[in-house]
């Protein structure tokens, strides 16, 4: 049998059937870039220097917002210079560390949302253990830790078995970034322990998030239907949290069957499914929280409108 080395330098090569237009994408998704830093830089500052907004869910939010400041800043820095200056070539470590950091922030979308559905839970259908729960941090602390540990163990597993692969086959990624799936199919030996792993990983975190969200909003709705009072405020908080769920997994399935499910999808759009679903909650999601959350838009536009008296001040 010929021994053949692994590739320890991989090329990403995403988009390549555009040609020349390639380039052309450093707008769009700079300008996504842009969006993305502004608008959770925003959220964040709001949240931290408002006492009032240092509530539960405020700091959820916050924290959100944090991830999503973090994870477009692992692998859109690099892919828009890919785009501009061609510059393709990655390490394996390189490769590798980017895949953790990419799907250790992603796991962490859903599972942010499950904290906001317990919160919205115990302050809507037991309203009087509230502060009981929510507000002492050892209680609170049992809802984040098992997940937060939970999200570690599973994204090193995924990322440790991708690194024992040898890559002797082929070195070029068809992605832009170094996604599980899209580095394991170069791989020349067996990947069946990887692809159960990575398929695990899915069913663990993201399925197993969906049903503990679903759970909490149809007991939620429930209680609503039964409750004369607080009705309206009660669906205007997790109509917000449900815009945001169904967004995010609808990318994230998508981009999981694009790679799973032999279908006429073009590989560009397979490709733009699966960078959406990292990056567009990232854009997006502060922007519906700001607009949605009635006391962070409040602060918003009274630190935003704070700036015109002091310019008409100045015309005057």
């Amino acid at each position: 049998m010929q021994n053949v080395s692994s590739h320890q330098q991989f090329i990403l090569n995403g988009f390549e059937e555009l040609g020349e237009l390639r380039p052309v994408l450093f707008i769009p998704f700079f300008l996504m870039f842009i969006v993305a830093l502004l608008a959770n830089t925003l959220l964040l500052y709001v949240v931290i220097s408002q006492r009032s907004l240092h509530q539960p869910m405020s700091i959820l939010i916050a924290g959100m917002a944090l991830l999503e400041l973090c994870l477009p800043v692992f692998f859109v820095p690099n892919m828009l210079l890919s785009f501009l200056f061609d510059w393709k070539g990655i390490t394996l470590i390189g490769c590798l560390v980017q895949m953790h950091f990419i799907h250790f922030f992603g796991a962490f979308q859903s599972t942010f949302l499950v904290w906001m559905a317990v919160d919205r839970y115990f302050a809507i259908c037991t309203p009087l253990y509230y502060h009981e729960v929510m507000l002492s941090l050892p209680r609170f602390l049992k809802f984040v830790i098992p997940l937060l540990i939970r999200n570690i163990i599973m994204i090193m597993v995924v990322v440790v078995l991708a690194g024992k692969l040898s890559y002797c086959f082929n070195n070029v990624i068809n992605h832009c970034i170094c996604e599980h799936m899209a580095l394991v199919e170069l791989a020349c030996g067996s990947t069946t322990i990887n692809s159960l792993v990575g398929l695990l990983t899915v069913f663990l975190v993201t399925v197993y998030d969906f049903l503990c969200i679903t759970t909490s909003y149809i007991i939620i709705f429930v209680s609503v239907l039964h409750s004369r009072t607080t009705s309206a405020k009660a669906l205007h908080t997790c109509i917000t949290h449900i815009i945001v769920l169904v967004i995010s997994l609808t990318l994230v399935l998508t981009a999981f069957l694009s790679y799973r499910i032999r279908n006429s999808l073009p590989a560009s759009g397979r490709l733009f499914v699966s960078i959406m679903y990292l990056f567009l909650p990232s854009c997006f999601n502060p922007i519906i929280y700001g607009i949605r959350t009635t006391e962070i838009r409040q602060h918003i536009l009274s630190m935003l409108l704070s700036c015109f008296p002091k310019e008409q001040n100045r015309i005057e």
